[in-house]
This record gives structure tokens, sequence and C-alpha cells, in this order.
């Protein structure tokens, strides 16, 4: 379902997701991946101080947090028919010490593996290395401190309460100070597999 941020119907979006359209579903959900984690630059890494949210303004100005850019990605592939939902860890901000934040990132659904968790946050951080390799996940961080942990789930729209704080979020000079440790929704908005391409 087209939504208010997952806005795969918009028209650049759209021109975007033909152009890295391969032959196989495969292919396209590689191709996708791989332009957003090197196209779109990931907000602290690069210093930038816009804050986005809704996938056609993160690819307008090309910036974003990992969260942004799991929105644009999972327009991509959404776009492309492929199933695709949002996954997320609390992490420390840095270090082994709170502040906590939340990480997001994505799954896309191939038909001969199932849900396949991956990351597109970016690569310009040193020691982070994401890639899309299916059957081995190439995830940005691990839960290694007190506090943090990976949620299974893979839910079909981005957390409300995620949503709420990012578009409060004036820069992210704010973020950095005071970052975002939202709260997972009810279990029932998950997903298991998909009924249909794209998800509703």
């Amino acid at each position: 379902m087209n939504t208010k941020v997952v806005d795969y119907n918009h028209r650049q979006i759209q021109i975007l997701a033909v152009s890295l359209s391969g032959q196989t579903p495969l292919i396209t959900a590689k191709n996708c991946f791989d332009w957003v984690r090197d196209h779109i630059e990931h907000s602290m890494d690069f210093h930038r101080e816009e804050v986005t949210c809704k996938a056609s303004d993160v690819l307008r100005i090309g910036t974003g947090l990992c969260t942004a850019k799991s929105h644009l990605l999972v327009a991509l592939w959404r776009a492309n028919q492929i199933p695709a939902g949002f996954c997320y860890q609390r992490l420390t901000l840095d270090g082994p010490n709170p502040p906590y934040c939340t990480h997001g990132f994505t799954a896309v659904w191939l038909d001969d593996r199932g849900w396949y968790r991956c990351d597109a946050r970016g690569n310009s951080k040193l020691g982070i290395h994401c890639a899309f390799t299916p059957g081995q996940e190439n995830l940005a961080y691990p839960a290694i401190y007190n506090g943090e942990r990976i949620y299974p789930e893979v839910w079909a729209e981005p957390w409300p309460d995620l949503l709420a704080a990012m578009e409060n979020l004036p820069n992210i000079s704010q973020y950095r100070s005071h970052p975002i440790d939202a709260c997972p929704p009810a279990a029932d908005s998950c997903v298991s597999e998909p009924a249909a391409p794209n998800i509703e």
C-alpha cells in the first residue's frame, strides 16, 4: 500500500525503480539495495543537518538516517512489485553505554529464501561492510552491549512512535544529543510472509 511515508507511487521513485529493474526479482532487489546504500548519504557520516523521513524526500534531498534510507529502499522494492518490510535494532549511539537509538534496516521477500534482512545504511563509516548477499546477513551492527537487541520481526510499515519522533526532529545535531529510542508497536502489525506483491 502506498502511504505518506512509503510513497512508492511518487513519480521520481517510479522512474528510479524502473531504471533499477533487472532481469529477475533478485537482480532488481540487489540493484535497489546497492543504489540506496551508495547514493543516499547517511546523515551522520556526511555531517548533513537535513532531516528526511518520507521516501520521496530522501530521494530528492539525497540524505537520511538509517531509518529514512530504509523507507526509500522499501519504496523502490514495492514500486518493482517486490514484497518488503522494516526491521529494527536497539543500539547504543556510540560505545558501550547509553544513550540508545533505534537503528532501522529492511527485509525483502525472496521466493526461494523467504525474508532476507539487509542493511543499506551505507559503508561510509569505518568498520561497516553492508552488502546484499542472500544466504548471509551483513547487518551494520551486532547487538553486543547491555540493553541492545535485534528485533526479529518484520513490520509492514515503519513504527509509528519512530515516525512521530522523526517528524519532530529539527536537525541532525539534535539527534546526536538526543537520539531517538522508539518503542515497537503491537505484534499484530508484523508480517510472516506476503500474500500479495505489496504488503498491505
